[in-house]
């Protein structure tokens, strides 16, 4: 039988890293920090979220919104920036230029019964704001145009004095609508409207619906809010306000939003 081997008694000694309390704090708190900035700007696919490009030019910009628009608005911090591209952006780091957003426009009703749920928290809230405000109907051809006057009329109430003036906003034709019925129907709107708030209603109609479907006793007597995108400028010269996208983030609102300008001087 060999002789057992003996076991040696002797181990290497752990050399032992002082680490001073304030070395520990700063070191924690960059961790903190760094998992933070993590989380903030790229957790959540944010910091990265790109929108529409602004065309070129001086603007003041406005946003519309009704109930599809989901999600909280931060009505003191609506802001535009863009990127040196001149592509929306939702990420400050990433700005180049940062405009506040001068007005908003809110829908308030839609043929002759349908109301927005979101209307009335929406235009309080507005109001509170720095924000210019100003409210529209969503007009539908197949129905009398006084009778959608008076739903909307009742589901504002007042303005004041500083609000922007009512908004018509046309973008469809039925079936079976001729444009003479239409633009009768159109009028009947404008006119009551009109009357009822001692300002001249806008029209909100794209640049194709303008050109096939609208007299010129609508686009020569009411302003024009035109919507016309990927474009350096819009078909019609002719315009108050020109929506040249649906697909812009601007901070303070949630998901995309449609973007539209006036000119600053």
């Amino acid at each position: 039988m060999p002789a057992r081997k003996r076991k040696s008694r002797w181990k290497p000694r752990k050399r032992k890293v002082k680490i001073s309390p304030l070395a520990a704090v700063c070191s924690s708190a960059a961790l903190i920090l760094a998992i933070f900035l993590i989380c903030h700007r790229w957790g959540s696919g944010a910091g990265a979220e790109r929108g529409a490009k602004v065309p070129p030019g001086s603007w003041r910009y406005g946003i519309d919104i009704s109930h599809n628009n989901s999600g909280k608005i931060a009505w003191d911090s609506l802001r535009v920036m863009t990127d040196g591209r001149r592509r929306t952006v939702r990420d400050p780091y990433s700005a180049k230029d940062i405009k506040p957003v001068s007005f908003v426009i809110v829908k308030a009703t839609e043929g002759a019964t349908f109301k927005d749920p979101d209307f009335q928290g929406n235009w309080r809230e507005a109001g509170r704001s720095s924000l210019r405000r100003g409210a529209y109907h969503f007009f539908r051809s197949s129905k009398d145009g006084t009778v959608q006057a008076r739903n909307f009329i009742t589901t504002v109430g007042d303005m004041r004095i500083g609000d922007l003036p009512p908004v018509l906003d046309i973008e469809t034709i039925h079936l079976g609508c001729s444009r003479e019925l239409l633009n009768q129907r159109a009028l009947q709107w404008l006119r009551t409207v009109g009357e009822h708030y001692g300002k001249k209603p806008v029209v909100y109609a794209s640049a194709s619906f303008i050109k096939d479907h609208l007299d010129k006793e609508i686009t020569d007597n009411y302003p024009i809010w035109v919507a016309h995108y990927g474009k350096e400028r819009p078909a019609r010269e002719e315009w108050v306000w020109w929506q040249f996208t649906d697909r812009a983030v601007v901070k303070g609102v949630p998901g995309q939003v449609d973007l539209s300008v006036m000119r600053a001087d």
